[in-house]
């Protein structure tokens, strides 16, 4: 691929994140960020969302394909807000992105704010553990949220 990008900043990788949250930045973009074998990972995941991504390229692709879900055509997002906390170790920070906007579905403004722990290695990110709240996601979107059988199982 030619020269290396210099090494990016936990600061410059959270306002990437910012600027795709925003709709300023493409999600390809986004999964230009991650070093080859990356991992994007959603703690609370929702049923539309794997545990982990593995891999670069397949980050590329899942992007694709939630793009093609009409996210943005169901929620207007007006404001994104984004704060990267460093942490003890230089290759771990911790980042806060709130979104403001107006919601289709639910006729109403919303706030929706995400924390994400970021792993990096040579200013790429290795591991992107997103800690959303995947109940006001898919309140926000219209989509009802399963949880996995085994715990609707376990607390019947």
């Amino acid at each position: 691929m030619g020269a290396r990008h210099m090494a990016r900043t936990p600061e410059q990788i959270v306002e990437h994140v910012r600027k795709m949250v925003a709709g300023e930045e493409t999600h390809s973009q986004f999964a230009d960020l991650f070093a080859e074998d990356g991992v994007m990972a959603y703690r609370f995941p929702t049923h539309w969302q794997p545990e982990e991504i593995k891999g670069r390229e397949e980050i590329r692709a899942f992007f694709t394909k939630v793009r093609g879900a009409g996210v943005r055509d169901r929620i207007e997002i007006q404001n994104v807000e984004a704060i990267c906390r460093r942490t003890d170790d230089p290759d771990v920070a911790v980042s806060e992105i709130v979104h403001r906007g107006w919601s289709k579905v639910k006729q109403d403004y919303y706030t929706f704010t995400a924390v994400a722990i970021i792993h990096l290695r040579d200013g790429e990110i290795v591991r992107y553990d997103d800690y959303m709240n995947p109940l006001l996601l898919a309140e926000l979107l219209g989509m009802p949220y399963q949880a996995s059988e085994s715990v609707a199982q376990s607390t019947a």
